[in-house]
């Protein structure tokens, strides 16, 4: 039996909202072992996402939110795979807006446990980059994936539609905050970084007022 590992795909597409488009690479997160897997957030190329996971099974696509630069690829790679696209309620009308004619499988609720390759992740609601956003907790991995919620040197942006920041401060304070130091924040975008070294940084945000 194989432990279960975390495996990172960086693509490169675009992210559009309010009528505007921007250029960007996502963090797409693979985590499992040598025969079943889960993706957090399908982004953009498909194709490179089916070669990674290879002939593994893919037990979910779980999206943290449903900006589409997170969600582009998920239908397509639910297709060739079978895999159900999950998704919290509260972000369907972000999705509605880049798949119409195509629903999520299931919703995410906060507490709610997935399971892969022997481990759990837990299901954290952290709304304040969107409505719907969550972070996935995988404690027998010290791990966190954050999506847009929380980024090396502070929290995802919260000066487009569906956004707030006062609730994204709650949501890193009172859900992520909480978490051990040393547990390692894997992140939609860019580097990764841990706990401890965000904590500082909280009363900066809040002054700041992003």
């Amino acid at each position: 039996m194989t432990a279960a590992r975390i495996e990172r795909l960086v693509t490169s597409g675009t992210f559009s909202l309010d009528g505007g488009t921007w250029d960007v690479d996502n963090n797409v997160w693979i985590v499992g072992d040598d025969h079943e897997v889960i993706v957090v957030d399908a982004a953009h190329d498909a194709d490179a996402i089916a070669r990674a996971v290879g002939e593994r099974r893919l037990r979910a696509i779980v999206s943290t939110h449903a900006h589409n630069d997170h969600i582009d690829a998920a239908p397509d790679l639910a297709e060739r795979t079978g895999a159900p696209v999950l998704l919290h309620d509260d972000d369907l009308p972000l999705w509605k807006q880049t798949h119409p004619d195509r629903m999520p499988d299931a919703g995410l609720v906060d507490g709610q446990s997935l399971h892969v390759a022997g481990v759990e992740l837990t299901v954290l609601h952290t709304p304040g980059h969107a409505p719907g956003a969550v972070c996935l907790y995988a404690p027998a991995l010290g791990a966190l994936f954050s999506g847009d919620t929380l980024f090396a040197g502070g929290p995802g942006a919260t000066g487009r539609s569906y956004s707030h920041f006062p609730t994204i401060v709650d949501s890193i304070r009172d859900r992520l905050l909480t978490l051990p130091g040393d547990t390692v924040v894997h992140t939609g975008h860019g580097d990764t970084t841990t706990i401890g070294a965000e904590a500082p940084h909280l009363q900066e945000w809040i002054d700041r007022g992003f």
